[in-house]
Formats: C-alpha cells, sequence, structure tokens
C-alpha cells in the first residue's frame, strides 16, 4: 500500500506525495507550486513518476509545467473534460489506474468544477476541493444537485476510507458546521480535537469518510433536519423535499458564513 506525506504550499494547501517502502519513485497530487515539491524530492531523494490532477484551478496545476522540465517523460493524469492542457493522459469516469502498485478507481465528481475527478480506493481518497474536512468546495461552475450527487458517490466508499483533502479548511469549516448542528456529539468531540492540532500547527489531515458521514453538515444533507438553524435568508425554496435542496441552503449559508 502507498505511503502519503503532505506537502505544504501556498498558505493551506496540500499537496499529496505517494510512495512505497521499497523505491524510490514519487507520486504528487494536485501541485500547484513546483518548489515545495522539488524540495521534498530532493531532501528525501526521491524520483517524480507521476502527477495526479482533480481539477484546472491554478493552485493544484501550477507547477505542472516546470515539473515537467525536470521530469519530461512522466505521466500527468486528469480530467478529460479539463481546460487545462498539461494532462498527457485524460480520465473518464469508471477509468482504473494503477499508482505504484495501487488500483485508484476514477469518479467524476462536478460541482465545485465541472472538470473535478476524484481518485478512490477502498482505503483512501484524495478528493481534490469536493470534500473537506466539515465541509465542501464552494460551487464555481456546478450546481447543488450535482454537488450532492457528486457526494452520493463519495458516501458510498468504505467508512474507514481516508480522506487526504487539498487544503487545511478544517477548523473553519467546523465553525461552520457547529452553527448548523450545535447539539451534535461527535461534531463538537472533534472539533476538540481539531482545535488542539491547529494550536500546535499539526495538519488535521485525513479524515474518514465514517468521520465526515457524522459531521460534515454538506454530508448530511439528506438529514431534514439539517437545515433547521440556517437563517431563512439562505434557505432555498424547495419543490420536492430533496438532499440537494437541502444542500443548496447549506451551501448559500456556508457562502455567507
Amino acid at each position: 500500500m502507498v505511503q502519503v506525506k503532505a506537502i505544504k504550499a501556498f498558505s493551506d494547501n496540500y499537496i499529496w506525495c505517494l510512495t512505497t517502502h521499497n523505491s524510490n519513485q514519487a507520486w504528487v497530487v494536485d501541485p500547484g507550486d513546483a518548489q515545495p515539491v522539488k524540495a521534498h524530492l530532493a531532501e528525501h531523494n526521491l524520483q517524480l513518476g507521476g502527477i495526479l490532477i482533480t481539477h484546472h484551478h491554478s493552485d493544484h496545476t501550477g507547477g505542472v509545467a516546470e515539473l515537467l522540465k525536470q521530469f519530461p517523460e512522466i505521466t500527468v493524469y486528469g480530467p478529460s473534460n479539463s481546460p487545462f492542457g498539461g494532462i498527457t493522459h485524460k480520465l473518464v469516469d469508471g477509468d482504473n489506474i494503477k499508482v505504484l502498485n495501487t488500483t485508484f478507481n476514477v469518479i467524476t465528481t462536478p460541482g465545485h468544477t465541472l472538470d473535478h475527478i476524484c481518485y478512490t480506493h477502498d482505503m483512501l481518497i484524495f478528493p481534490g476541493d469536493t470534500l473537506f474536512s466539515g465541509g465542501c468546495g464552494r460551487l464555481f461552475e456546478g450546481t447543488s444537485e450535482q454537488m450532492w450527487h457528486s457526494f452520493n458517490k463519495l458516501r458510498e466508499l468504505p467508512t474507514g476510507c481516508k480522506v487526504y483533502c487539498a487544503h487545511e479548511y478544517t477548523q473553519a469549516n467546523l465553525a461552520f458546521a457547529k452553527a448548523v448542528e450545535p447539539r451534535n456529539p461527535e461534531l463538537l468531540e472533534y472539533s476538540k480535537k481539531v482545535d488542539e492540532l491547529r494550536s500546535n500547527n499539526k495538519i488535521t489531515l485525513p479524515s474518514t469518510i465514517g468521520q465526515e458521514l457524522k459531521i460534515n453538515p454538506f454530508m448530511r444533507s439528506d438529514l431534514p433536519t439539517i437545515t433547521e438553524l440556517v437563517p431563512k435568508e439562505c434557505l432555498v425554496v424547495t419543490k420536492n423535499n430533496e438532499p440537494w435542496e437541502n444542500f443548496a441552503s447549506l451551501r448559500q449559508f456556508k457562502d455567507n458564513f
């Protein structure tokens, strides 16, 4: 099984580095900046074997061109419908790829962007900006209905699946989650742990799918009571009492939180 380490970039990005104990090859996920990746590779005597891209935003793709100058033969996996031009191998929903002898399933998760994909395995997932611990990506291109459909795919993953989100947003997300569910005991306990980690400048990730199902309001949009404390001005007019309509109200609330 691959080992995963975080390479910090910008103010709150994580570029995930995949390695195995018996190889000096490494793969990275969403390298928005080449410099910290190159520094990490040099420090640990690693050679870059390939890149996984989840979506086209520059803080996830900005370092690809420079990395390709140093490692011109590597594979760059990414979504087939992406406007980012640096992808060498384009992926669609249901594709399988092998990275360091670990097989990942590709699922399309439009919402944050229309080209967003996630790399999933029963043991771990790289969800990019689709799923954050305690939250979800802002809907820049897709709709709430699309994003809820994407979330349903993630909700079907094993509860022990580790979630390697692309940003350190957990503490802020939990402040919002507590405004939605102030009496959720799992959320309150998790928030204490996250506060302690951040007070020591420690990473809060990975989370797990099971954890998110307990504390992430967006993952819990199918609960009929989830919007009870959402301000009236943020409530989306519901027609069929669908979970995605709750999701839309939560996202409206979060955008103005």
